[in-house]
């Protein structure tokens, strides 16, 4: 029997993880346990985090929503990025046989400077950090959303710059699997994203979800217009959640009219408290008892570290920096 595709895939706790993070990325792992190792990214969080107890806390918050929509410790591998060290040793090892070219072709350093974030070195390599979490755990998929594409494709590049400038078959060249084909509409139509001030947090509840998701923007249509369903999205981030039948009944409400994007965004509500509920109840569970959520990431390191140093030693000893 042929051993178990390893999953490999990140989260950054750069602020509270929210309906963008989960169908990109979080529903995807949840599906994919077995033989799969998430790891929180707070050394990728350092490129725009610069408060201590902030980062600290929102670890210890995506630690929390992993186990609560429905990680298993005992068939997934959760840990923290900077409890594995060799992870920054190996950054640097691959930063001397990555060109500068490839580094200044990445679409995110791009709009991360437009946005107004400082163009610091560490920003500017952090495909490079991203390649060492991927690639010192053996990975062979990693489920990504569609803006995250090219930061696979430069990492397998630099594998095989490595492997190339070294002679030796050191690192595997994983491949991706997509999450969410299209980005999750955050509140003003753009990319759901922490940047744009525009997201629905996943543990959001009460009176500020029903602000949000209320607060969406529309067109002008009125309540008798009949609506394009395939250009609006409430009805978009309404058929992430929805079954078919659900779905098919929206789109037959949009296209008659008489119905309003008030109707739409109440049918949206409920649907996020539904899908959520339960999840909510065992995050309350998860809060108390911050101990064993520490014990989690303890357990899931020790695991992780010891397959990092077997990827580590192969990288150093190619480069003749072994001991």
């Amino acid at each position: 029997m042929s051993e178990a595709k390893r999953y490999l895939s990140g989260i950054q706790p750069s602020g509270q993880l929210h309906l963008g993070n989960y169908f990109g990325a979080i529903r995807k792992h949840i599906e994919n346990q077995d033989n799969a190792f998430y790891f929180i990214a707070n050394y990728h969080a350092l490129t725009t985090v610069k408060d201590a107890d902030f980062l600290r806390e929102n670890t210890f918050e995506a630690a929390v929503t992993y186990l609560s929509l429905g990680l298993d410790p005992e068939r997934a591998t959760l840990f923290r990025q900077s409890d594995i060290p060799e992870v920054a040793e190996l950054t640097w090892l691959l930063l001397t046989v990555t060109g500068m070219g490839l580094l200044e072709r990445a679409v995110s350093f791009k709009e991360k400077k437009e946005r107004g974030i400082a163009a610091t070195a560490g920003l500017f390599t952090y495909p490079v950090l991203m390649a060492a979490d991927i690639l010192i755990y053996d990975s062979d998929v990693v489920p990504v959303g569609s803006d995250q594409v090219q930061h696979l494709e430069m990492t397998r590049d630099i594998a095989q710059s490595f492997n190339n400038a070294y002679n030796a078959e050191v690192f595997k060249l994983p491949a991706y699997e997509l999450g969410v084909p299209t980005p999750v509409p955050g509140l003003d139509g753009q990319k759901m994203s922490k940047s744009y001030g525009n997201t629905i947090p996943i543990f959001m509840k009460g009176k500020p979800l029903k602000k949000a998701v209320m607060s969406m923007v529309t067109d002008s249509k009125t309540l008798e217009d009949p609506k394009d369903p395939e250009t609006c999205k409430i009805f978009e981030l309404f058929s992430l959640f929805a079954n078919e039948e659900q779905i098919a009944e929206m789109r037959e409400n949009y296209i008659g009219g008489n119905f309003g994007y008030g109707h739409a965004k109440k049918a949206l509500l409920e649907q996020i408290k539904e899908h959520f509920a339960e999840a909510h109840e065992k995050r309350e569970e998860f809060l108390k008892d911050p101990d064993y959520v520490e014990d989690v990431l303890q357990m899931g390191a020790k695991k992780a570290r010891a397959i990092a140093r077997e990827v580590t030693d192969r990288a150093r000893a190619a480069a003749g920096v072994d001991r």
